[in-house]
């Protein structure tokens, strides 16, 4: 118990976290299946109607599986009553959001490929976002 909280509150509250750990998982296995395979499927290729290269999608894929193992990780240690791992999936998981709207900020879409308009990777990178604020709820709100 924490805070007045029953042993029920905190274990229900830290299994929401631990399945939104494993929803971030299968979001990012999906991610490097897609871009493993070429598929340009939003949200699950971001930049999916600017022309990309086969081994830059398979590099991407590599990383996003890389981060689904880590987003596995974090869910399975939390399933076993352990969340040490959690706040560097928060840290990791800022910076990247960080660097997706760093990019789509800098980048000239438009000389990339006729006709795109970076609305959809706004979209698609605030949705990124409110993922990221969810599980920063969800870590903090485990235990209040």
């Amino acid at each position: 118990m924490s805070d007045g909280l029953s042993r029920e509150a905190v274990m229900q509250r830290t299994a929401l976290l631990g399945w939104s750990l494993f929803g971030g998982a299968i979001y990012f296995f999906l991610v490097g299946i897609v871009h493993l395979l070429g598929i340009k499927i939003p949200p699950l290729f971001i930049y999916f109607n600017v022309p990309s290269l086969a081994y830059q999608d398979r590099i991407i894929a590599v990383l996003a599986l890389g981060w689904g193992v880590f987003f596995l990780a974090g869910f399975s240690e939390v399933r076993q009553g352990r969340q040490g791992l959690v706040p560097y999936l928060l840290v990791a998981g800022t910076l990247a959001v960080a660097a997706l709207f760093l990019n789509n900020a800098l980048t000239d879409f438009t000389a990339l490929s006729t006709g795109t308009t970076p609305l959809a990777y706004w979209i698609q990178v605030g949705g990124l976002l409110v993922y990221l604020g969810w599980l920063f709820y969800c870590y903090r709100r485990r235990t209040e």
